[in-house]
């Protein structure tokens, strides 16, 4: 008899009698996606499969007040939709959502999803074991025993009876012997709308609520720390908890484990209204600086969403600056940040983008389209004056830093009213003409724009508040981290530091803004880490760049992914030689800098040429022009061909370089 393997997602028949078990990964479940109406029918493509899968899509118009909350299954049909601000039964028009695909959903022409201009928020829940599941049941007055197909003890149900006016019930974990409507602001009340609870059924007690004969419902359930993703098969991905708050910084602090990109938060104690945050409309840190920058949407009404609340994701969780009520009680929903797969090609997680500028106002917009949500960009202007400027999901849209400058954080919202650099699905979106130190969208300017998709192997980036002392921060890059960038975010005059070469006591130093040398030293010496980084830890120790207390810091962490990226190091001949990086098309980005003597921090990228002749190239440490005259490096299918001439000097005999290369 063959040997099964049987642990972990990816089990498998040792000798062939069985079939892998393809891993789960919440990127394949959930999406947070952002469109605009358009008023005629259109497709939203968000690479959910819900029509042979199953699941749930919930859309909300976020600039218009008076349009409701809209929610259609697979359970009932795409074209049957109830709200969840209301308490009427289900409608059936194809006019908000038409239908169900392998990759998202199509909308109607109704202006409640698709009125010409308006902005809206669709979130789709696929049917999976150990996340969601949909069912509908048929009630009477007595109790009911309801299966599903969770494969876990749900943490979470929101029931909603679709043939006549009803509440939306919501059960939840942490207030079992209660029920709280979706509808409503109200507090947990009793009885109990939800009995007995296990994996494979849960209990309506209808005998408590006394609903007619043949009443039928729809129930969205979801699962709490149930595992079932990532390769091992035990990774959580949702989780259902409950917390009070406080006041000031950290008034509440809810550990996960994991980095949420999506929560649901309800008040139980008192009157509230129910609460969305996503990563896609400012979810971020900056709401943990008090700043509130998160949009708010609430599922109990039909108001556009505003400004709300200072709450904001972290590496193991999300936590709060909020003022408001002390030692009041909350339940939350929340979803974990994607993508959990590794890359497995540089396209997925790297674009650069040449452009011109087009603004001549505060508001001009630009969109540079990817092929992925991105989570980061650098942005430099091609011909030269201005500081090149990164712009990043978590810190939030407004924030600007200098690569080659000391200067903190900058809120160029406040500096020209209505500017930002932000993440819209596939899209970076530029917003104004910025103008001040740096410069992203002027007009008939050329630029160039390097994107990033956090994504585990590859790159990750971690918010964080200083202590002054010795601290352990998390990060989400899954492996150990071999180039790591940090800046003080709060303090004027701290340089970006730059680590790699992580050894048992010694590392390299340099810095960013900087031409200095990165020599190689103990960690004492340093005085950045007191250690190696692990594949999930950063040990600090104090210091002004990276650990200054109670400022606000950030720190972007790169890795070596198999035919991806290349963390690279390499010693110079003097003439010409391959650095082989493991692709297979070669390299589209290219970052050198000499360790041993000064040199600039010179990068290269396919949108402008990387060819057999010459290659234009700017620096993150100046706000000189590219320099466009000289044959540094040549195109190679494993990597990149680095030659020696004098304008760069990247190659100099017996010289040490560091980079970063992408695929």
């Amino acid at each position: 008899m063959p040997l099964q393997a049987t642990s972990g997602a990816a089990s498998y028949d040792a000798f062939g009698g069985g079939v892998p078990v393809e891993p789960n990964y919440i990127e394949s479940c959930f999406s947070t996606y952002l469109y605009t109406g358009t008023g005629v029918a259109q497709t939203i493509t968000n690479g959910i499969d819900v029509s042979t899968k199953g699941g749930l899509v919930w859309i909300k118009c976020r600039n218009v007040s008076g349009e409701s909350h809209v929610l259609v299954d697979s359970a009932r049909g795409a074209t049957r939709a109830l709200r969840s601000n209301g308490t009427d039964a289900e409608v059936n028009d194809a006019g908000r959502v038409s239908a169900f695909t392998t990759s998202g959903f199509t909308i109607g022409t109704d202006g409640e999803l698709n009125g010409t201009g308006n902005t809206h928020a669709s979130w789709t829940f696929r049917k999976q074991p150990k996340f969601f599941d949909v069912v509908t049941f048929t009630s009477t007055d007595t109790n009911v025993t309801v299966s599903h197909n969770l494969g876990s003890v749900p943490g979470c149900i929101i029931i909603k009876r679709t043939d006549d006016v009803d509440g939306w019930f919501v059960y939840h974990r942490s207030t079992p012997n209660n029920y709280l409507y979706l509808n409503s602001t109200a507090a947990a009340a009793t009885p109990a709308v939800v009995g007995t609870v296990n994996s494979t059924t849960f209990q309506f007690k209808g005998s408590d609520w006394g609903p007619p004969s043949t009443a039928t419902y729809v129930a969205y359930i979801f699962a709490h720390d149930a595992g079932g993703f990532g390769l091992t098969g035990t990774d959580n991905v949702i989780s259902c908890g409950s917390f009070t708050t406080g006041t000031g910084f950290g008034a509440f602090n809810v550990n996960l484990g994991w980095e949420p990109q999506w929560v649901l938060i309800k008040r139980t104690d008192g009157f509230r209204d129910w609460v969305i945050y996503d990563t896609m409309r400012g979810f971020n840190t900056r709401n943990l600086t008090g700043d509130a920058d998160a949009l708010a949407l609430y599922p109990n009404l039909s108001s556009a969403e505003d400004l709300n609340g200072y709450v904001g994701p972290y590496a193991t969780g999300f936590s709060s600056v909020y003022t408001g009520t002390a030692s009041a009680n909350y339940i939350y929903i929340a979803i974990r940040r994607g993508p959990m797969k590794v890359p497995t090609s540089g396209t997925s997680v790297f674009s650069p983008i040449t452009y011109t500028g087009n603004s001549t106002t505060n508001t001009t917009v630009q969109n540079l389209t990817t092929s992925f949500a991105g989570d980061a960009t650098i942005i430099q202007q091609r011909d030269g004056g201005n500081n090149p400027l990164v712009f990043d999901k978590l810190r939030g849209s407004t924030q600007g830093l200098y690569t080659s400058l000391t200067l903190a954080e900058e809120n160029i919202a406040a500096t020209r009213a209505g500017q930002s650099v932000g993440f819209n699905n596939t899209q970076t979106v530029l917003t104004g003409q910025f103008t001040n130190q740096g410069n992203y969208n002027y007009l008939a300017t050329p630029f160039v724009g390097w994107n990033f998709k956090r994504a585990p192997s590859f790159f990750d980036e971690v918010c964080y508040k200083g202590n002054g002392s010795t601290q352990t921060i998390t990060h989400n890059l899954g492996v150990v981290p071999e180039l790591i960038i940090g800046k003080n975010r709060t303090t004027t005059g701290n340089n970006w530091p730059v680590l790699f070469n992580f050894a048992s006591t010694t590392m390299n130093y340099g810095f960013l803004n900087l031409t200095n040398s990165c020599p190689n030293d103990t960690y004492a010496n340093v005085g950045v880490f007191s250690a190696a980084p692990t594949s999930t830890s950063m040990f600090l120790v104090n210091s002004g760049s990276m650990n200054t207390n109670t400022d606000n810091h950030v720190a972007y962490l790169f890795a070596t992914c198999a035919g991806v990226s290349k963390v690279f190091s390499y010693t110079g001949n003097g003439s010409s030689q391959t650095i082989n990086c493991g692709f297979t098309g070669g390299a589209r980005f290219v970052l050198i800098k000499r360790t041993d003597s000064t040199g600039d921090w010179y990068v290269w990228d396919s949108a402008r040429g990387i060819v057999s002749g010459n290659d234009p190239h700017l620096s993150l440490n100046t706000t000189a022009a590219e320099v466009t005259s000289d044959d540094t490096i040549d195109t190679d299918s494993t990597g990149f061909v680095v030659n020696q001439v004098s304008a760069t000097n990247v190659n100099v005999s017996s010289a040490t370089y560091i980079g970063l290369a992408i695929a």
